[in-house]
């Protein structure tokens, strides 16, 4: 078959072309299938989303497009993929490097680990610059600095020199799409853009990303799990699920009239169902009063302090039995920082109080004790899961420390009764967190909560790096074990829907400070703060963009 070269490529074609694209990788005594049988085509100024749960294969297409798969443990048994009619898988490396970053750009889902933390803004833009266009240093500077302006990166001169960790996440989201749009390439690769930013951030980002689209005339091949995002972003989608494309439609279509029985369960697995009301007459289980967390700020020669950052200002939180209060904000509105106070793992001014008592002036050898009844699940389970240690040594960690369950048999019937609880197999506590999936290891996160018979559990941001689906699952997970136990939650979180699912009561939290609060009903149906209903709009907005408005 004779290649068909960009010159004489017909104007109609496809931008790209996929056409039964497989990816297997070689482990040690197995073959795993990764991507089987993939087509389809993206045509110019177009936006394709590939949709599925981790594990689905999206993002293994993704990186066999600019054929960034790790080599040779990754081949392609079979498959071709054509950018403007020039076959990709083979290609010398030489085509490689002229392609990407030039023509095809990428922009990772997590900034943080996609950025080197070693090099400034500047640098890492400029570099971009450098290979493609072969500018001067001024020149690079120029067109960093306009790039910068472009994507919307506040104060982009004073930027310039600062590095990653630095910057939020939404502004480190915004550098990563300027040197992905440095070169105007003629196709974007968006994997996961916004999974890791708050709903306001997420909504800017993506309307920059449409805004940029429409200037340069790209096309773009996003890859999500949300479908909030698919609903507001793209032009097609295919829904993809173990390695394959199980449906291919408009996304007008596919949302009106899904086909296949995933996308129907996908399309479903937002979390739902109604929060647990507590009784007026609870029990109050964590209580704390005018909560002030103020991190100084020094300066000089002599460090002296001379202002203070106000991460929480004055907050009252009262949690009774079997009560869920819900803590929204945006990143550095002062959520976790709030958390961390009420259970003392953090340094805090104001009236802290468990189970009736005051707790704020007690010594770690007394609040020690209390440990067991105050628990916590965090938002990354791969990170807060110790890699050398079995699940079994993971959720008997605490009843060792604590001194429960006593014989070894003992401990390991309320081990094996926590996995069972949450759903998971107790055969499998021998193995270890790599070898789980994200919501199969939140569940041994909670698991290890559980196990010692809390109160009071904070719940810090347990679903956002979740599917929509194994989201919805936590969800009722966390509201079935609530009832069984009446527990006490604070729920911190940026997602909203996941927040009306479970939460009985809401905080609105910007800059330290609560700008509302209410039962979640009143908040959500009827904000009164002008910052409400900007989230409010911000999350719930595209699910209007084809289902209607949506009342807030």
């Amino acid at each position: 078959m004779t290649s068909i070269t960009p010159d004489t490529q017909p104007a109609d074609a496809p931008l790209l072309s996929i056409r039964d694209l497989q990816v297997d990788f070689a482990l040690p005594g197995n073959t795993v299938q990764a991507v089987r049988g993939v087509s389809f085509d993206l045509a110019r100024g177009q936006t394709l989303a590939l949709v599925g749960e981790s594990g689905s294969g999206k993002s293994v297409t993704a990186l066999s497009v600019l054929q960034l798969l790790p080599y040779p443990m990754a081949r392609h048994p079979g498959g071709s993929i054509r950018f403007r009619g020039e076959e990709l898988i083979g290609a010398s490396e030489r085509t490689l490097r002229t392609i990407r970053g030039n023509q095809i750009s990428m922009v990772f889902q997590e900034p943080m680990t996609s950025l080197n933390p070693l090099h400034t803004v500047e640098k890492q833009v400029n570099e971009v610059l450098f290979i493609h266009k072969g500018l001067s240093r001024s020149g690079a500077r120029a067109r960093t600095l306009e790039l910068l302006d472009l994507v919307g990166l506040p104060d982009a001169e004073k930027r310039l020199g600062a590095y990653p960790h630095e910057l939020s996440g939404g502004q480190r989201q915004r550098v990563m799409i300027a040197m992905a749009l440095a070169n105007e390439p003629d196709l974007l690769i968006a994997d996961e853009p916004t999974t890791a930013l708050d709903v306001t951030i997420q909504a800017q980002i993506l309307e920059l990303l449409q805004s940029l689209q429409q200037r340069f005339g790209m096309a773009l091949l996003l890859i999500t799990h949300d479908l909030g995002v698919v609903r507001k972003m793209a032009d097609h989608v295919c829904v993809m699920t173990d390695g394959a494309i199980v449906e291919a439609a408009p996304r007008e279509r596919l949302f009106a009239d899904p086909q296949h029985a995933y996308t129907r369960k996908l399309l479903a697995a937002e979390p739902k169902g109604q929060p647990n009301r507590a009784e007026p007459s609870a029990q109050v289980v964590a209580k704390g009063e005018e909560i002030r967390v103020w991190f100084p700020i020094k300066k000089g020669i002599l460090r002296r302090t001379v202002d203070h950052v106000k991460a929480v200002d004055g907050i009252d939180v009262t949690v009774r039995s079997g009560h869920t209060v819900g803590v929204v904000g945006e990143s550095g509105s002062g959520k976790t920082t709030l958390g961390l106070a009420l259970l003392r793992l953090i340094g805090s001014r104001g009236g802290i109080y468990f189970s009736g008592k005051p707790i704020q002036g007690l010594q770690f050898r007394h609040m020690r004790p209390l440990r067991r009844e105050m628990q916590v699940v965090f938002q990354d389970p791969y990170g807060s899961l110790s890699p050398r240690m079995s699940v079994s040594e993971i959720i008997g960690e605490g009843l060792k420390v604590h001194g429960v369950g006593g014989a070894g048999a003992e401990r390991e019937r309320m081990i094996v009764g926590a996995l069972k609880e949450v759903g998971l197999d107790p055969d499998s506590r021998h193995r270890y967190p790599h070898e789980f999936s994200g919501g199969q290891r939140q569940r041994i996160a909670i698991a290890r909560a559980m196990v010692l018979k809390p109160k009071f559990v904070v719940l810090d941001e347990p679903t956002s790096a979740l599917d929509m689906s194994v989201q919805a699952q936590i969800v009722d997970l966390l509201r079935d074990l609530q009832k069984t136990h009446d527990l006490a939650y604070l729920f911190i979180s940026h997602d909203l829907k996941v927040v009306r699912a479970l939460s009985d009561e809401v905080i609105v939290m910007r800059g330290g400070r609560v700008v509302e609060h209410g039962r979640s009903e009143d908040v959500f149906d009827a904000p009164s703060d002008p910052y409400t209903r900007a989230l409010m709009r911000a999350a719930f907005s595209m699910e209007a963009t084809t289902d209607g408005a949506v009342g807030v």
